[in-house]
């Protein structure tokens, strides 16, 4: 469907106003069918984020200021999700051993095994929410990546 039909209006100031209103429209749609997706499973979709970013550097743990400087939503509560993430049993902290001061995260045995799952889930959730062919999502991918070049 169209961004003028889903937003019921034509007005726009210009295409880039239309594209960045499309871009916004289709990211909220995406990560609305994401977090359902993950409701199940009790884990929202910045502690998925968080869960991916760390399962990335396994088997090294992070700090804190690493996870975020890689979450997807940079004004996220790092240290609170961790918290709700280390409740739940996904995460342990350690204090580094070279500066006291740094907490080292790690994503635990039921962490990783809770990720497996889930990332199955939101790879179908991605797959249906895109919906274009492997050559389109490459064009739309540079096109992103160009816009953000902009920052």
């Amino acid at each position: 469907m169209k961004i003028e039909d889903e937003l019921q209006t034509k007005k726009f100031k210009n295409e880039q106003h239309k594209a960045a209103l499309n871009v916004m429209f289709t990211a909220y749609r995406v990560h609305t069918r994401v977090a359902r997706a993950l409701k199940p499973y009790g884990v929202t979709a910045e502690q998925y984020n968080v869960m991916r970013i760390l399962k990335g550097s396994s088997p090294r743990s992070m700090c804190v200021k690493e996870i975020a400087g890689r979450m997807i939503e940079r004004n996220s509560n790092v240290p609170r999700i961790l918290d709700r993430l280390q409740a739940k049993a996904y995460v342990t902290r350690t204090r580094s051993e070279s500066d006291g001061r740094e907490t080292l995260i790690r994503l635990t045995d039921e962490g990783v095994t809770l990720l497996a799952e889930v990332s199955r889930k939101v790879a179908e959730v991605d797959g249906a929410s895109v919906n274009l062919t492997d050559t389109e999502a490459r064009l739309l991918n540079e096109l992103l990546d160009k816009s953000r070049n902009r920052e």
